[in-house]
């Protein structure tokens, strides 16, 4: 009897300028490895995580050319020249933005590639270990904060010394998803007195949990699948008479508020920040959306009516070391529900996670 061909899963380099992580860790590469697949990793896919091409082979990986493997694993969407790369019948896993690059997930579609977009997996119980957005969203969250530390011209804590004592910095986290959440809890660590809040009243309890205060508006916009709704006309225009009220108490305010598919709404106005204080500092991690705040530049750190907004684009960029490693035990879930008992393809489109997170391919949505 013939021994059958091993599947392979194929670790890329990523070419996007800035992107640091990789899609694949060493230490998950046995797991795989175990599971009957063969893991091809390509010449200084972990050199951003500082990770040498030997330390991925003394896991179990191989060295060589994995645009060919079967399952292909990637973290930012491939360029025309790399879905050139991939042959057809190939699986690809990753960020690929399938609701803002159309051209991107059609051009994977003529090139017979069966795509899983990681930000299309359902939000249930089940895909939890599967999540991408949300773990790489509380890197996010967590950086921004530091980067609001950095720029703020103020300590975060309260200080008593000698020469008096200075108080905490008041820091608002608009948002109260995976990253709003992981700025409130990171923000009191450091010491600040952080505030939340979110047009859905029920994660009240959960801005909290982590130690911050809850900011009541009195407007409430609750959607679908754990999102916010778009609000209606009248009652953005009472939110943001509100905010703007609100905003101008305090030092830092870090926005994380999407609405997936759609721009970013805006919430920081330039009236509220023309009354913000000097010297304090706006983190809007909706730029890639067009921003929260009506001044970002996306990508741009800029300084108006004395007040410094920033707006990263790949936070979760900054800190690969982690970010990858959560990528990458999110990838390794999916891939284990790709591929059967033997080590052998097995995608089941009945299955609500792959059918929901299938955005290309002749088999998509298939039941």
């Amino acid at each position: 009897m013939v021994d059958s061909v091993p599947l392979t899963v194929g670790v890329v380099r990523e070419s996007l300028p800035g992107e640091r992580r990789v899609a694949l860790v060493p230490r998950l590469v046995d797991r795989l490895v175990r599971r009957g697949l063969r893991v091809v990793v390509e010449p200084g896919a972990g050199a951003g995580v500082l990770l040498a091409d030997s330390v991925f082979e003394q896991a179990g990986a191989e060295i060589g050319d994995a645009w060919q493997a079967d399952i292909v694993l990637k973290v930012a969407p491939p360029t025309a020249d790399e879905v050139a790369r991939l042959r057809r019948g190939t699986v690809l896993i990753g960020f690929l933005k399938p609701l803002s690059d159309v051209d991107g997930i059609a051009a994977l579609d003529r090139a017979g590639v069966t795509a899983f977009a990681v930000e299309s997996i359902p939000r249930i119980t089940r895909a939890q270990a599967m999540d991408a957005l949300s773990s790489q969203s509380s890197v996010a969250g967590y950086r921004a904060v530091l980067l609001a530390a950095d720029r703020l011209i103020r300590f975060f804590p309260m200080l008593t010394t000698a020469a008096g004592t200075v108080p905490p910095a008041n820091v608002l986290v608009l948002g109260a998803g995976v990253a709003g959440l992981q700025a409130l809890a990171t923000a009191k660590r450091l010491g600040s007195r952080p505030t939340g809040y979110d047009v859905r009243p029920e994660v009240a309890d959960q801005v909290r949990s982590v130690g911050a205060t809850w900011l009541d508006l009195g407007i409430e916009a609750v959607g679908e699948g754990g999102y916010a709704r778009e609000l209606t006309e009248e009652e953005r225009a009472e939110q943001q008479r509100r905010l703007t009220e609100a905003i101008t108490r305090f030092d830092v305010v870090i926005t994380t508020a999407l609405v997936p598919g759609r721009k970013a709404p805006t919430l920081v106005t330039e009236e509220a920040v023309r009354g913000m204080p000097a010297g304090a500092v706006v983190v809007d991690l909706a730029g890639e959306s067009g921003g929260n705040c009506e001044l970002t530049e996306p990508g741009k750190d800029v300084v108006v009516h004395d007040v410094t907004i920033c707006s990263p684009l790949n936070l979760a960029a900054e800190m690969p070391g982690h970010a990858s490693e959560l990528y990458a035990r999110n990838l390794t879930e999916l891939v284990e529900l790709l591929v059967d008992g033997d080590g052998g393809l097995a995608i089941d489109f009945s299955d609500e996670i792959i059918a929901g997170a299938c955005v290309a391919g002749r088999e998509r949505g298939a039941a």
